[in-house]
């Protein structure tokens, strides 16, 4: 079982905050007939490949990926250098399980992380522009935000360090950090990405013709 992630420790107060990524493509593409998501083509990079960039040019750092569902085809053919990355033996049980990874790998990582970004592989029509603006409304290790479309709370979003052990022991199923979110709504930073980004999922073979 995915084991819960410890609070990491804090630096001085006058360093600067770092915001780690954090990628989750696990996801085996039940939907898709199987096609693993993160192996998946968008303007002629992986999914994988494209999800990293789009969290490095959003200014996060480091970046942790979760693979999951054909995890040696996605480091065979992903460019991952750099990244941190760890395979979720429990990925068929939902993106609860990943996220959980996730958040035990960057606690146990020898780096300080602040707080993390969090984006699914799966959703290409979100940039770098949105990744930004979340990682900028970090405030303290127990910030919470999230890009909102419309008003509607969505992905990317931010968690600060302080929060991690709670999301982590919420996340079961598919459900991923939802259920810690509706109860701390209150305490949410949205942050509008509606002119910068389109937060469909690729789940369907209809959603396919968003690949381009």
């Amino acid at each position: 079982m995915t084991s819960t992630p410890h609070t990491p420790s804090s630096p001085s107060p006058s360093a600067a905050p770092v915001v780690a990524g954090l990628l989750l493509a696990a996801g085996g593409g039940r939907r898709l007939g199987g096609r693993p998501k993160a192996l998946l083509e968008h303007r002629g990079r992986l999914l994988a490949d494209h999800a990293v960039g789009t969290l490095r040019e959003g200014g996060c750092g480091p970046v942790h990926v979760v693979l999951g569902a054909a995890a040696d085809e996605v480091r065979a053919r992903a460019e991952l250098s750099g990244c941190t990355v760890s395979v979720n033996p429990e990925w068929t049980e939902g993106m609860g399980s990943s996220l959980r990874a996730g958040l035990t790998a960057l606690a146990d990582s020898s780096t300080h992380v602040d707080a993390v970004v969090v984006l699914l592989v799966d959703q290409p029509g979100i940039g770098a522009e949105a990744v930004a603006r979340v990682r900028a409304a970090y405030r303290s290790r127990t910030s919470l935000a999230a890009a909102s479309y419309d008003g509607e709370r969505g992905h990317p979003v931010l968690f600060g360090a302080g929060l991690w052990t709670d999301i982590a022991a919420g996340a079961v199923g598919d459900q991923g950090a939802r259920a810690y979110l509706r109860a701390h709504r209150d305490a949410i930073t949205l942050v509008e990405c509606s002119d910068v980004a389109e937060a469909y999922d690729i789940d369907t073979a209809e959603d396919l013709s968003h690949l381009e």
